[in-house]
């Protein structure tokens, strides 16, 4: 990346990626912790956590429809992206009080509804905010600034699991209650950044009376794209699995916490040169090599036979995260026009939304059930993910030119 090219870039981009950042320290704080709290503390089982996790990805998901639409709609991003930064902020210190199962379920729900709400405008807003020229680099920084507050939240976490159990291999009630209060300062910097920084940009073409609510009117590259990624998250179910898969194998509390900085400081050094490189050869080069490796490694997930594969396997997985997630939305940018970007932004990530719901509660039982019953065991879901991974690439490749 050049320095003159960030200089380019809309203020508005750099509003977002400093918001999108204190979220994810504060988030990132909880979201790889929760499913320990679940399995050692609240003693819930591998297909309850799935269910969990999917259920609170697709109810909120269908809430992403209606919010790229309304945006649409009303020519404003900005405005409901702070809504739903701010629900967010409000669901989760209740995790503080979570005593059971369907408590942990109802904040997660709360944290998706305002993320639900929040995705599709924040996109628009990005894609407006520049030029197809530097859209990738865009979304590519504002991936990259995402996940360096992960890294930082993980780091957080991580300090806070260093002073209360370091040697234990199970996580603690209190150092989740501790790690909950002290997410909630960045989760409200978040929303204060936004609000007062953010400059809303003019819908540019004609809005539609009616809320765009389907993909009647997408263009149909659009919808090849779409049916080709929700076919791809089939298989990839939620990161949760392999936390679980990491402790399995042998790895601490704590050492899972390094687990998951080294991904967010691969992720965060690749994201923004990944998506600056998609503007020179390409979204889609960019989109089936990220694939392909996420492919590779989750057949490593499988074949792994000790903490440390995992741990470093992790690591190679943010390679697939830098090359796709920012990419991806800008090539949804690419293929639709401005006056329906919230719309295809809502569809997008509700359709991958919805899908976490199934692809979780299928990882779930081929970790529990099948997996055990065809000898295949925890290493069942990700057999499966990297079989779909390698069939989404084929038809990327194929269909979508």
């Amino acid at each position: 990346m050049q320095k003159s090219s960030l200089r380019k870039l809309h203020p508005n981009i750099w509003v977002v990626t400093a918001t999108s950042s204190l979220t994810d320290i504060s988030s990132e704080m909880l979201v790889y912790l929760i499913p320990l709290f679940l399995a050692n503390v609240l003693g819930v089982r591998t297909a309850v956590i799935g269910l969990i996790d999917g259920v609170a990805e697709t109810t909120a998901s269908l809430l992403k429809i209606y919010s790229g639409a309304l945006s649409d709609r009303l020519g404003q991003r900005k405005w409901l992206a702070v809504l739903g930064y701010g629900i967010s902020t409000v669901a989760k210190p209740f995790l503080f009080f979570a005593n059971s199962w369907g408590w942990v379920m109802g904040v997660r729900f709360g944290d998706r509804v305002g993320k639900g709400i929040r995705n599709p405008p924040r996109d628009a807003l990005v894609a407006a905010s520049t030029d197809q020229n530097q859209r990738g680099l865009a979304f590519g920084l504002h991936r990259a600034g995402d996940t360096a507050g992960a890294f930082i939240g993980i780091g957080v976490a991580a300090l806070i699991i260093w002073f209360t159990q370091a040697n234990s291999n199970l996580l603690a009630p209190e150092t989740f209650r501790l790690a909950v209060l002290v997410s909630i300062v960045p989760a409200v910097l978040a929303v204060v950044v936004l609000a007062a920084g953010a400059k809303e940009i003019t819908v540019a073409g004609q809005r539609s009376e009616a809320m765009r609510l389907s993909l009647s009117g997408m263009d149909s590259k659009f919808k090849t794209f779409l049916f080709i990624v929700v076919l791809f998250t089939l298989g990839n179910s939620s990161d949760s699995f392999i936390i679980l898969r990491a402790q399995e194998r042998g790895l601490s509390v704590l050492q899972t916490m390094f687990m998951l900085m080294t991904f967010t400081a691969i992720y965060t050094i690749l994201s923004g040169p990944l998506g600056a490189l998609s503007d020179r050869v390409g979204r889609r080069k960019l989109i089936i090599g990220g694939w392909l490796a996420y492919g590779l490694v989750y057949l490593g997930f499988a074949l792994a036979g000790a903490g440390w594969h995992i741990w470093l396997l992790f690591g190679l997985y943010g390679i697939y995260y830098a090359a796709t997630e920012g990419v991806a939305k800008a090539l949804v940018a690419d293929l639709v026009p401005d006056s329906q970007r919230g719309s295809a932004y809502g569809l997008f990530n509700a359709a991958i939304g919805i899908t976490a719901l199934p692809a979780s509660l299928l990882a779930g039982l081929l970790w529990q059930g099948a997996g055990q019953w065809a000898g295949f065991g925890p290493s069942a879901p990700f057999y499966f993910g990297a079989s779909l991974a390698l069939l989404a690439s084929v038809l990327l490749w194929r269909r979508v030119k």
